[in-house]
């Protein structure tokens, strides 16, 4: 019986454990360097003019 509650007490923790959350690291990073890695993304090719013309705009709207 002890085993038993021990189980279902270490499940029900377990459970609660679950969380689909991600938390971050604060990262201080300045709008003109991630417009740089922006440019550097769009420039390898892994965004489209659109894409980079949308996450720039972001950017710098965020600072107006």
């Amino acid at each position: 019986m002890f085993q038993k509650l021990c189980l279902l007490f270490a499940a029900l923790i377990l459970v609660g454990c679950g969380s689909t959350e991600i938390s971050r690291a604060p990262v201080n990073v300045t709008v003109g360097q991630q417009l740089i890695e922006l440019k550097k993304a769009y420039d390898n090719g892994a965004l489209s003019k659109k894409e980079y013309d949308d996450q720039r705009e972001k950017l710098i709207d965020a600072v107006k």
